[in-house]
């Protein structure tokens, strides 16, 4: 790990000193704690939240609940793109609150409206119910606009962070040849895209570091309970086609989910899409919700992502990626 940002070594240690006194205690993790710290870990990591012009907490309707929504104008008075944003937590934490900072970055920084979704959790609320929210909520972007008289142009992208972007790169393959939602741009931040951790990464990074690997297997044991093919749910392993969305994959050397991404990003290009990667060599999972130890990577991401969104990529015909793929 002798390239680990040094903003994080510190941390670390004292993150792995608290959870070896949690261990000794002989408490066991409940998803509330896990809701709990994620909340805290971003509330205290995360203190700079920008303006933004119009934020609107609102809602769209589904055949038994109400899915809870919170919408982002950066410019209430220019049409702009819009961004779907689906939130991390390993499908059973996090929330619109919880990612309001990171989602106003987001708006702020690329210019687009921002639509966050508090989609249900696990395990209260299993595989594919989280899923059927985002899918419902994406289906009633350009009527939401409407309802609340939003200045949007109809530019759809996706946006998600490690099983927010898998739930992205789900969408994106079940509408990749949808003449009704036509998806022009998605970024997947650190995803999680391989729900059987089949690849070496999950092992090389799945300890010491921030994400653990038997803490993915149990978050992914209280997402899926009835016995459903992981493989088949993984969006690595869903049929692509040159309809996909552009894409950027933005991952972490130090994330156990690091060759997934990559993995990903080859399936993509194979198939004729648009792909680039951002490769970070000295960040970990989840380094968004840590800015303040890192403040320099986030800023350069939320720009990249911005970049990227913006300008529509020159593709090289030789790898069918885009010529601004960038690594550092």
């Amino acid at each position: 790990m002798s390239h680990l940002n040094s903003g994080f070594k510190l941390w670390l240690s004292a993150y792995h000193e608290a959870l070896a006194h949690f261990a000794a205690s002989g408490q066991i993790a409940t998803a509330d704690m896990i809701r709990e710290g994620l909340a805290t870990l971003t509330s205290t990591y995360v203190t700079h939240a920008p303006d933004v012009a119009r934020v609107i907490d609102t809602s769209v309707p589904a055949a038994s609940h109400v899915i809870p929504v919170r919408m982002y104008h950066p410019a209430p008075h220019t049409a702009l793109p819009v961004l779907l944003f689906l939130h991390g937590g390993g499908h059973l934490a996090g929330s619109v609150a919880v990612y309001d900072s990171i989602c106003r970055k987001l708006a702020d920084a690329t210019r687009q409206i921002v639509v966050a979704v508090d989609y249900r959790l696990a395990p209260e609320s299993p595989y594919p119910a989280g899923l059927e929210d985002a899918r419902q909520v994406l289906r009633q972007l350009v009527p939401l606009c409407k309802q609340h008289q939003l200045q949007y142009q109809p530019v759809l992208s996706l946006v998600g962070d490690s099983a927010g972007g898998a739930m992205a790169a789900t969408l994106s393959a079940d509408f990749q040849s949808d003449p009704d939602i036509q998806l022009v741009n998605q970024v997947l931040i650190y995803p999680s895209l391989d729900y059987t951790m089949s690849l070496p990464s999950v092992v090389e990074n799945g300890t010491g570091l921030f994400l653990q690997q038997e803490k993915m297997r149990w978050y992914f044991d209280q997402y899926f309970q009835h016995g459903e093919d992981r493989r088949a749910a993984s969006p690595l392993f869903m049929p692509m086609s040159k309809h996909f969305p552009r894409t950027l994959v933005i991952t972490a050397q130090y994330c156990p989910l690091r060759d997934e991404g990559a993995a990903y990003v080859q399936r993509l290009s194979d198939a004729g899409v648009s792909v680039q990667q951002y490769h970070l060599d000295d960040m970990i999972h989840a380094y968004l919700n840590l800015e303040n130890l890192v403040p320099a990577r986030c800023e350069t991401t939320y720009r990249m992502i911005a970049d990227f969104l913006a300008t529509p990529q020159i593709r090289d015909p030789s790898t069918n990626q885009d010529k601004r793929c960038s690594n550092s």
